[in-house]
């Protein structure tokens, strides 16, 4: 029966091929320049794909910050009677918060520009206990929200509007008067306070205000309400709060939609996005096997004469096999290991290495610049496995074809030749 694993004889024969001499020096470069292809291919997905992952994980996060996880709006325009539907939907599992919203588009004009703006109507508390804002605020005082006729902006609008706070501005929009035809109203509002959450959108066009003030101001009944937000507290348990939610509302003109459906562009995209660059990436590691592949066959080649002492002291063609398999296989494996211990440094330590980055391309000016030189990074262990077992498979693989083609030689064929 035919031996798989190499004696401790194979081994050592192995090394040495690996070891540079002058006849192969050039080979022998090839070799670990190939070895360090495949750590820097490994490397190079490793440290993408967690970069990604960070920055998917960053922009849903804000996302499902300010918008929650589900949706619930109604098919007939308002969502009347929205007080006894939180109430139901509070009592669901894995619930931590349900906020009834307002939405309205407008015009703002202030501080001489005119600019479009996304009005968010919210109750007080619910505005002040959502994260993302609270801890978005950059200047002004929110706690005004809660007794002032005013607004909490994002910072990049009020900016372009060249507001500052305490200032005030008129918002234009449209209401239905009692007749049913729709006119043009305007109000008067201040500026409170304003965030900066790092998401285009949000800051540049985003005005929070007091849900009953919204209500009062463009003559939205007080039971009604665009839509209802719910924010769940463990994102894995996600459809089974959907269901529930839906068997608690118990009406007919509800939609139901939960962050991915309402952005379902986004998040194909970006996943979309990550396929295609784990399979480019993937190609580093391929191009560097297939250094491997042509080293080792220039290799067998040189190494001819070795061959058939070797089979003619005895060793099987199976033994010059395994030979040249474990030499080739070696450098794909170490470049292997050695790409998955540089990546997941180069993960850990990101902070340090966007700061030299960014020294060495100039520093980074902007609001969002903090985003850029502090990248976000989420190491996935399942993608870090699937990436080094690919190159290992893909060094496995390149390294049959040099073996096959060195257990092929006679050794009567080789020596005739020399």
């Amino acid at each position: 029966m035919a031996r798989l694993f190499p004696s401790s004889t194979e081994r050592t024969i192995a090394w040495r091929f690996l070891r540079s001499r002058e006849r192969e020096g050039f080979i022998s470069f090839i070799a670990w320049f190939a070895l360090i292809g495949v750590a820097l291919g490994v490397a190079t997905l490793i440290v993408v794909l967690s970069v990604m992952n960070g920055f998917r994980g960053d922009i849903f996060g804000r996302i499902i910050g300010m918008n929650g996880h589900i949706r619930v709006s109604s098919t007939k325009g308002l969502l009347t009677d929205y007080d006894k539907l939180v109430q139901q939907f509070q009592t669901v599992p894995y619930v931590r918060s349900v906020t009834p919203i307002i939405e309205r588009q407008a015009v703002v004009s202030g501080g001489g520009f005119t600019r479009g703006v996304q009005l968010r109507g919210m109750r007080v508390e619910d505005a002040l206990k959502r994260s993302i804002i609270r801890d978005g605020i950059v200047g002004g005082e929110p706690q005004q929200f809660e007794t002032e006729s005013g607004v909490i902006m994002g910072e990049r609008l009020r900016q372009s509007l060249g507001l500052r706070y305490g200032d005030s501005f008129t918002l234009i929009t449209y209401s239905r008067n009692e007749s049913g035809t729709l006119s043009a109203r305007d109000v008067t509002y201040k500026v409170l306070a304003s965030f900066l959450v790092k998401r285009w959108e949000f800051d540049s066009s985003l005005a929070i205000v007091p849900l009953d003030l919204i209500q009062d101001d463009f003559h939205i009944p007080e039971n009604a309400v665009t839509s209802i937000e719910i924010e769940v507290t463990d994102q894995g348990r996600l459809g089974e709060v959907l269901e529930g939610v839906k068997k608690r509302a118990g009406r007919d003109d509800l939609r139901f939609a939960d962050w991915r459906t309402l952005n379902a562009r986004l998040v194909g995209a970006l996943e979309v996005e990550r396929v295609l660059m784990f399979i480019i990436l993937s190609l580093i590691v391929l191009v560097a096997a297939m250094n491997v592949v042509a080293s080792f066959t220039m290799l067998v080649r040189t190494k001819t004469p070795g061959i058939a002492i070797l089979r003619t002291m005895g060793s099987t063609s199976g033994g010059v096999v395994r030979i040249f398999f474990l030499a080739s296989a070696s450098v794909g494996t170490i470049g292997t290991i050695l790409g998955g211990a540089l990546g997941l440094l180069v993960c850990a330590n990101m902070p340090a290495v966007t700061a030299v980055l960014t020294w060495v391309t100039g520093s980074m000016a902007g609001a969002d610049s903090t985003w850029v030189s502090n990248l976000p990074v989420r190491v996935d262990a399942w993608e870090v496995g699937s990436v080094l077992l690919i190159a290992l498979v893909l060094s496995l693989v390149a390294a049959m074809y040099p073996a096959w083609r060195a257990g092929r030689l006679e050794p009567v064929e080789a020596l005739r030749h020399e």
